[in-house]
């Protein structure tokens, strides 16, 4: 087929991680449930900006570790399996092969690498245009799954162009090795952070600083990433503004190597500076600063949509504003729906373990707007709803935005 010549779908999925995964299962086994009634298959396809399947686990450093055992990391339909030869929680490489290989049993039509550089309402007919570097497609409903991991949020301190040394941020972190004889500081008060700072701890030689904007809080040693989902989940329903989520117990998850740092005296975090200098970094006290070979920023992402930015959406507090009855459907577009973000689109809708019920309830009202009879077993979309207006952020910003519940990559990304 010519690049310039339009392709068709019922449903283009932006993404090719997590989230697009999982809404692709329900779509696929809505085709099955069509099938059986002898109804013509939903055309649909998952567009992934990467070249390997992954997402942005393929991106996380070489210690990460999920929170939770497999039986409680997965996505629909098929238990994540045991990494072999390991006691502990999965690592980012098992997710990555559990990803690949769960698009693979589901058979799901994913195209890659292909990039959607916009998305735009289609004045000809209902639906939208999908432009991408592999030819334009018409679409009657979007799913954006892109995830954060594509956009790294930076936060602006006097003297950061001054500063002689290298500036990176999490995305670009995999192993202490990497700066053996480094003097690093970190940058952040999330799980990202203190994973990264009780990695970089165990060199032979080099040292690390650690600070924050506020004392760190640990959860308490027990709670894992099954947990945690469980109380966010029952904060973003809860209709009492006094419910209290993962915020009200702490900031970062005790795994092992974080525990183990933590209770050598090794995760003592100072309070976060005032200006960067050429040398490193200084506080208002005069006397107060540190000579610093690499600033690590630790400080969170946001939602990779640079594809919706011709749609015109309306915002809150920087997100998209939502449907009150289905938080993953944008307020302003009916067949336009949001994935994996986190809780302004769906409880704990970024991790693995949460991402499937949005999914569920988001794949159910599509096939509704569709007009689809035989449709995907219904998931009651007010199971993830949080609210009867349009859906906004339960939290007023950050200066800089906490790394997501899990820790980890999330969403997928394009």
């Amino acid at each position: 087929m010519a690049v310039g010549q339009v392709r068709d779908a019922d449903v283009v999925i932006v993404g090719g991680g997590q989230a697009a995964l999982a809404a692709g299962y329900y779509l696929q086994r809505a085709n099955r449930d069509r099938s059986s009634v002898g109804a013509a298959p939903l055309r649909f396809v998952l567009m992934d900006q990467r070249p390997t399947a992954g997402g942005a686990w393929s991106d996380g450093w070489e210690s990460l570790r999920l929170f939770s055992p497999a039986a409680y990391s997965s996505l629909p339909g098929w238990p994540m399996p045991p990494e072999k030869g390991s006691s502990e929680t999965p690592s980012a490489e098992h997710v990555r092969r559990y990803l690949q290989d769960y698009a693979q049993r589901y058979q799901l039509p994913v195209q890659r690498p292909v990039t959607v550089t916009g998305v735009e309402r289609n004045p000809e007919s209902y639906g939208f245009r999908v432009a991408t570097d592999q030819g334009p497609w018409s679409a009657r409903s979007v799913i954006s799954a892109t995830g954060t991991w594509a956009r790294p949020f930076w936060p602006r301190y006097p003297g950061m162009t001054t500063f002689r040394g290298r500036q990176l941020h999490t995305q670009h972190y995999r192993r202490a090795d990497d700066f053996e004889k480094a003097r690093v500081l970190v940058v952040g008060g999330g799980n990202s952070a203190a994973q990264i700072t009780a990695d970089l701890a165990r060199r032979q030689d080099g040292t690390v600083t650690w600070v924050t904007l506020r004392p760190p809080r640990y959860l308490p040693d027990d709670i894992d990433g099954r947990a945690l989902f469980d109380i966010a989940t029952r904060a973003v329903r809860s209709a009492n503004p006094a419910q209290q989520g993962v915020g009200s117990l702490g900031d970062i998850v005790a795994v092992p190597t974080v525990r183990e740092a933590r209770d050598r005296g090794l995760l003592n975090a100072q309070p976060m500076f005032d200006r960067l200098t050429p040398t490193g970094v200084a506080w208002d006290d005069p006397h107060r600063q540190v000579t610093v070979d690499v600033i690590l920023w630790c400080t969170g992402f946001r939602p990779d949509l640079a594809h919706l930015t011709g749609m015109g959406l309306a915002r809150h507090h920087g997100h998209p504003v939502t449907d009150a009855d289905l938080p993953t459907r944008s307020a302003d577009h009916r067949g336009l729906f949001f994935l994996g973000y986190g809780d302004w689109c769906g409880p704990a809708s970024a991790t693995l373990i949460g991402v499937g019920p949005a999914a569920r309830a988001t794949v159910s009202v599509l096939l509704a707007e569709l007009g689809d009879s035989a449709g995907v077993r219904a998931e009651p979309a007010a199971q993830i709803s949080v609210s009867r207006r349009p859906h906004q952020p339960s939290r007023p910003p950050h200066r800089y935005p906490r790394s997501t519940a899990a820790g980890c990559p999330s969403g997928g990304g394009q």
